[in-house]
């Protein structure tokens, strides 16, 4: 399994992440390249302890341990995942910014290292450690790289 703490996992993801322009289309589901580049900032936003969301009772309570065994699963994600509320991006957000961003935050896994994350209990998922944590970053940015052709 692939890791963003190491710096050859991360450079991994980082060419990924270059390889995209403003107009390639995806293989599947709704968004826009730039809307996935933005929305791909939140979950790490969240792990960094700079964004809260607050999911409904019923979803982690009936869907919060089935979801964590998905995302920290060694297996892709599936393409039919709905979107959190929270992380739906309705507008078309620059490329080149959203782009530069999620660089600059998947960087902050090799620079700073496991105190990058700043939460223990995940909003969804509750309590996880910082091997899953890195695993859920990394598979949930896998997922929306290949669904970019990247």
């Amino acid at each position: 399994m692939q890791s963003l703490f190491d710096p050859n996992g991360n450079r991994i993801i980082i060419e990924r992440i270059d390889q995209l322009t403003p107009i390639v289309l995806s293989q599947w589901g709704k968004m826009t390249v730039s809307q996935m580049l933005l929305h791909c900032q939140m979950p790490i936003k969240v792990a960094f302890g700079e964004m809260e969301i607050k999911p409904n009772w019923f979803l982690k309570t009936f869907f919060g341990r089935s979801s964590k065994k998905m995302f920290i699963d060694s297996k892709p994600l599936r393409h039919d995942l709905p979107t959190s509320n929270e992380f739906k991006i309705t507008h078309e957000p620059d490329f080149d910014q959203a782009k530069e961003e999620l660089k600059a935050l998947v960087k902050q896994f090799t620079e700073k290292g496991p105190a990058v994350i700043k939460i223990e209990k995940h909003p969804l998922f509750g309590k996880m450690t910082m091997e899953e944590w890195d695993m859920a970053q990394y598979n949930h940015l896998d997922h929306h790289l290949r669904q970019f052709g990247v």
